[in-house]
């Protein structure tokens, strides 16, 4: 049975493709802190796990959805850095290494941007601390020079799906009649839907002259004021009360997290991907809203 290893296997995103995977008839093994996944310390059996395995999949890092105090800060960058760090000197030990390396990364570690779009061949790296955490955990990821292991950083958008990740909060938003936009509006949401995501996986693995950088988004990002329409629209819902900023903070402090993760305009296409001719099952977010909110 061909394997693969997905490392960070355990979140929204982990399940999923794990499900997949084996629904393909894949041998899946995870690498991380729950019990029956390989540990982090078990240098050997990571080793072992990867020999003559078709493919890494690296997920891991601590959720970004948290306030950014110096404990916090850490932990998010040492959980990127230092995984990425253990599988690359994992990889480099292998007799028959993976053929595919895919580690995560983020499309926000461009700037902040409402003038143009940002691609892979034009995209500006902005300023702050995510965008440090994204350009270091890329660093680590390419600081290794594999010669039998394809390697791919995958700069995902939000994922968008129906069992976790942004949906819930959004879902309660709306249902108490809390779905307007959030800041001015005007931010672009840069979003993909998670079948779309383990689509482009299989998609980089059948084409193995790709390498470097891939923007995961959909082909059409929109506007938060579009974004929250639509998603009133999906569920039915005509109010939605707007958030200005100044309550985006306070609301933020109170639960915990970043108004980053909402006010930040992430405008992020998929160049290469368009010009490779991967075709997006979701390249709407109409469609993808449909297909996640009406289902469920």
């Amino acid at each position: 049975m061909s394997k693969i290893v997905i490392a960070g296997g355990t979140g929204f995103v982990g399940q999923y493709l794990s499900k997949k995977f084996q629904t393909m008839g894949y041998q899946v093994i995870l690498i991380g802190r729950k019990e029956g996944n390989i540990c982090w310390t078990d240098m050997d059996g990571i080793s072992a796990a990867l020999e003559h395995a078709e493919m890494l999949i690296n997920l891991a890092g601590k959720s970004v959805n948290c306030r950014y105090n110096t404990s916090n800060k850490a932990q998010i960058f040492s959980s990127r850095i230092e995984t990425s760090r253990v599988l690359g000197e994992a990889v480099e030990n292998c007799s028959q290494p993976p053929a595919l390396w895919l580690n995560a990364s983020t499309a926000t570690i461009y700037r902040h941007a409402e003038d143009r779009p940002m691609t892979e061949s034009n995209g500006e790296i902005g300023r702050g601390f995510s965008v440090e955490v994204a350009k270091k955990w890329e660093q680590t990821f390419f600081d290794f020079h594999l010669p039998h292991t394809r390697q791919v950083a995958l700069r995902m958008a939000i994922v968008l799906g129906a069992d976790g990740g942004v949906i819930q909060p959004f879902k309660n938003l709306v249902r108490f009649g809390l779905g307007g936009i959030q800041g001015n509006g005007n931010q672009y949401f840069s979003w993909i839907h998670i079948e779309d995501l383990f689509q482009i996986i299989l998609f980089i693995q059948k084409h193995r002259k790709i390498e470097g950088i891939i923007n995961c988004a959909a082909p059409n990002p929109i506007r938060n004021k579009t974004f929250m329409e639509t998603f009133r629209s999906t569920m039915h819902r005509k109010i939605g009360l707007p958030a200005p900023k100044w309550l985006l903070e306070i609301g933020a402090l109170l639960i915990g997290t970043e108004t980053e993760l909402l006010l930040k305009s992430r405008w992020v296409i998929p160049e290469r991907l368009t010009e490779l001719g991967f075709t997006f099952q979701f390249p709407t977010i109409g469609k993808a809203l449909d297909d996640i909110l009406i289902l469920k």
